[in-house]
């Protein structure tokens, strides 16, 4: 039984286990906790606490997989318990040392798509009782009954409220956990099938010399202390002064990461970033810019902070991610855990036009934390990219039919000049990142991010047209599809400006969220809902109509939930003009719409999501949708209402 489970009983301990130990680790534990779980006499009887199999028409195999189960998950939760987070001194007797036990290797599960990540996001955020729960119920499908048991018996204060909150686990876009996640084993979280990687082979190996260059250091300055003590010793204690060597606590004290953490993580963002540049050793170079962050600003500093950014100084030491020279200038780029920094001086001597940048950088995943820019010049910016990243190229949203062009990135990870569209003026491009991450984080995911003028260029994703009927709501996905860079290609002029002059945009979703057919034999038409959120949580909506002649400007708001998670049903209206010179009111609802109303100077209902009625072009109508539930929702508005073309 033990044999035929296995999988997933290994499964059960993995996604039991704490995400903050890191997948190699868990890997192990997890195989050495399935492989410890028989009982350990003989095996007749039952681990403590499990129920001894009963009669009936019960297949006695099911009683002892459930007993397995129990052993396991019973074992889970006390580590668990028992190691907390794993982190320190915990981490560093892990494995244990029984079997098994793998050396100068990591291994790790394969990856899977953007949604296993998101699951994998939600449930190292659920309690591991909640997990345990989520993975008896959802991918070992076992009976409400049986789940309860082998809760109970694991040790599990409250099964029932496990069991609630494993069915409630959702990945904060409207999509249950258990919706993403079939019944059979998945890639991402299946560790019997894992990918084997070196560790750092070169820092292994410069660990090796550092040693033994300690271990002779510490000889020598032990025969040297010895030497000096009896020269004291024979003078009386008389000693004459000692040069003593610089000390820079400021840059000493910064935080490093270790270079391969990235690929071992369940935290994918900016504390994964290494420190890289040619320039990481340069105290003097780091202590000006910490200086310029932590204290006064240095004579000379200019010192900028993104809308919505904290001033106060870094409330621990930062963590560097990088301090080189990019286009002839000094840069160094620290990160607090919720701010990045960018100082940045010309030259070597950092005497005159020095300048610090600060910008949020909470809540950064694989996207938001996969790029920094680290130089501005002549229209064009280069960028640190994530180590993550395994291709970069560039296209123009404004012709969605080219394919994106290769960028040059170098070995620390800075990337060639792009061009950056200029705010105002003709739009003539509007060029954007193409990046795409390696395969040990996430597989075939690449996405798009758009200069903003920021530190953090935004992330541009698109949500398709809601299916026939009712269907559940579709989900925001990465912008590289056909679909999406054709919509992204008609509204990339209008949508820049979204909060214009705001350097803080985070993220951008384009959601077509109703198609219409035009009256007159006009076309067909698609309505969309743009929305731009920044890093400190304010939003801006625009709804825009999509012909074939253009895309015209419907509403424009600040301040409102629509078209986000928490306002996924929304209602819009405006005129239109037929090619034959007719005046309409066209209106349309998201896919919870039932029905449309109109009143005011013209009169008008439907039982679709669309209405199209003939009325003045000066005509004010009331729009207003009914959804499924029976409730009225007034069309949006906003300070940007309009019917000019774009």
């Amino acid at each position: 039984m033990l044999v035929e489970q296995y999988g997933g009983l290994v499964r059960l301990a993995y996604l039991v286990l704490p995400a903050s130990a890191g997948r190699h680790r868990r890997v192990l534990r997890a195989h050495a906790l399935a492989q410890r779980a028989l009982p350990k006499a003989g095996g007749a009887r039952p681990a403590p606490g499990v129920p001894a199999p009963r009669g009936g028409a019960e297949p006695v195999a099911s009683l002892i997989g459930n007993d397995l189960r129990a052993a396991v998950l019973r074992a889970a939760l006390r580590d668990g318990r028992r190691a907390g987070t794993w982190t320190g001194r915990a981490a560093a007797v892990w494995p244990p040392r029984r079997m098994p036990i793998v050396l100068g290797l990591r291994l790790f599960p394969r990856s899977g798509n953007a949604d296993d990540m998101a699951l994998g996001r939600v449930l190292a955020g659920a309690e591991p009782a909640t997990r345990g729960a989520f993975v008896l119920r959802h991918v070992d499908g076992l009976p409400e009954p049986q789940v309860l048991e082998v809760l109970r018996s694991a040790g599990v204060d409250e099964p029932a409220g496990a069991l609630r909150a494993a069915d409630r686990l959702d990945l904060g876009n409207g999509a249950t956990a258990a919706s993403v996640l079939p019944a059979a084993a998945h890639s991402e979280f299946d560790a019997c099938t894992v990918h084997a990687q070196p560790t750092d082979l070169l820092r292994r190996r410069r660990r090796t010399r550092l040693t033994g260059a300690v271990l002779l250091a510490a000889l020598v300055t032990a025969t040297a202390l010895v030497a000096t003590d009896r020269d004291n010793a024979g003078s009386g204690g008389a000693g004459s002064d000692v040069a003593r060597s610089s000390y820079t606590p400021a840059a000493s004290d910064l935080r490093r990461t270790d270079p391969s953490l990235w690929a071992d993580t369940s935290r994918v963002d900016f504390t994964a970033w290494p420190a890289r540049g040619d320039r990481t050793d340069d105290a003097a170079l780091l202590n000006r810019a910490l200086e310029s962050w932590s204290g006064p600003a240095r004579a000379g500093t200019r010192v900028s902070f993104a809308p919505g950014t904290p001033t106060d100084p870094p409330p621990r030491s930062p963590q560097l991610l990088f301090a080189g020279e990019v286009d002839g200038t000094a840069v160094v780029l620290l990160h607090d855990g919720g701010r990045l920094a960018r100082y940045s001086e010309p030259g070597t001597s950092g005497s005159e036009d020095a300048a610090l940048a600060v910008a949020r950088a909470d809540d950064a995943d694989v996207t938001t934390a996969a790029a920094v820019a680290v130089a501005r010049r002549d229209g064009a910016a280069r960028y640190l990219l994530a180590p993550w990243i395994a291709e970069a190229g560039t296209r123009d949203l404004l012709r969605p039919d080219d394919a994106a062009r290769d960028l040059g990135v170098s070995a620390q990870g800075v990337t060639d000049a792009v061009p950056v569209a200029s705010a105002g003026g003709a739009c003539e491009r509007r060029p954007v990142l193409q990046l795409r991450s390696s395969s040990r984080i996430v597989e075939d995911h690449s996405f798009l991010l758009a200069d903003r003028g920021g530190l953090s260029p935004a992330h541009l994703t698109y949500t398709p047209l809601p299916g026939a009927g009712t269907p559940p709501a579709r989900q925001p996905r990465e912008a590289t599809g056909s679909a999406a860079l054709v919509a992204w290609s008609r509204l990339a002029c209008g949508t820049g400006s979204l909060f214009d002059g705001d350097t803080s945009v985070r993220a951008v979703n384009l959601w077509d969220f109703a198609d219409q057919r035009l009256p007159g034999d006009a076309g067909r038409a698609v309505w969309s809902c743009t929305r731009a959120v920044t890093w400190s949580g304010t939003d801006e909506v625009s709804v825009d109509l999509r012909t074939g002649d253009g895309a015209q400007r419907v509403v424009r708001a600040r301040g409102t939930a629509a078209c986000s998670r928490f306002g996924q049903h929304v209602v819009a209206d405006t005129h239109w003009r037929s090619p034959d010179g007719d005046w309409y009111v066209l209106a349309a609802g998201s896919r919870a719409v039932t029905g449309l109303r109109v009143t005011g100077r013209v009169e008008a209902e439907s039982d679709e999501r669309t209405l199209a009625v003939r009325a003045p072009r000066d005509s004010e109508p009331e729009v207003k949708g009914r959804l499924r539930t029976g409730e009225d929702l007034p069309a949006l508005t906003g300070d940007g209402d309009g019917d000019g073309d774009r």
